[in-house]
């Protein structure tokens, strides 16, 4: 994808020719959410309207990018040295490389995404670490990503991998299978690969409530689609999950002072190893 070289006034450079401003973007709302510059109005509106209904939804974003820099730290701890982050968004803040180079790892990380923004911006960012790159493409065609040459270039799929799928796979509709999905990405994982993977569940959601917010979600380009637990472990069939399993976020390996009793967290996560 090229550079964005020039823009109507009232546009920024980082916006490019796809992009359609009127429409809610997950991406920008992500970027909002965690105090980012990168978004419009029509993002911040929807965000403000999900915000006002149910108060603690913007600090959903918080949490997942919690979960992300615990489950990061967990497998460079295990001996990762290859980071691919699907679905990884506009990079606002505690990005994969920014805590690895926290972490004083040398390891090699790719990001990838649908949303041109978020790889514009990541690129930016990235342009002068040669052990970082970013690629525009479609989670829903794990094996394209795989056979990127850009991600190839990288990434060795001959050795362990730890694949980030967190906030993702709520975005992907039930007719992109991601079951079968991830199955196909794990039988391309060296043994020794470990995956993460954050999900929004439909449990203990009142059905009134659940009907809204699915309803708000599809103002977006990527509406969501929340799934029981049962149906998320389920995605996670042929990987060993460490300890403490499918959990909500929050309670995943919790660092101390961490709040994991609140009632409103509706996203789990867990991280697995694809066996020898």
């Amino acid at each position: 994808m090229s550079d964005i070289t020039s823009k109507p006034p009232l546009l920024p450079d980082w916006v490019s020719d796809d992009i359609d401003p009127k429409v809610p973007s997950i991406a920008r709302i992500y970027d909002y959410a965690l105090g980012g510059s990168h978004n419009f109005s029509v993002d911040r509106e929807l965000a403000e309207k999900s915000r006002a209904r149910w108060p603690h939804s913007l600090h959903s974003a918080w949490t997942n990018r919690a979960f992300l820099r615990r489950a990061v730290t967990f497998c460079a701890e295990q001996g990762m040295t290859q980071f691919l982050d699907i679905g990884s968004g506009i990079p606002t803040a505690g990005n994969v490389h920014e805590i690895l180079a926290d972490l004083g790892v040398d390891a090699r990380v790719v990001y990838t995404d649908i949303d041109p923004i978020a790889v514009v911006m990541s690129r930016r960012i990235l342009a002068d670490l040669p052990w970082a790159t970013a690629i525009r493409g479609d989670a829903r065609n794990l094996d394209g990503l795989v056979d990127d040459p850009d991600v190839r270039q990288m990434i060795d799929f001959s050795a362990p991998v730890a694949v980030l799928l967190v906030a993702l796979l709520h975005y992907l509709p039930d007719s992109a299978d991601p079951r079968r999905m991830i199955a196909q990405l794990r039988d391309r994982l060296a043994p020794g690969s470990m995956i993460a993977v954050s999900h929004m569940t439909t449990d203990e959601w009142p059905a009134p409530d659940l009907a809204e917010a699915i309803e708000m979600g599809k103002r977006t380009s990527t509406p969501i689609v929340m799934r029981p637990i049962t149906e998320i472990s389920a995605m996670l069939e042929g990987f060993e999950l460490v300890a403490p399993g499918l959990v909500r976020v929050p309670q995943w390996r919790p660092e101390p002072g961490d709040d994991t009793t609140a009632s409103y967290f509706d996203t789990v996560g867990a991280v697995g190893i694809k066996p020898a």
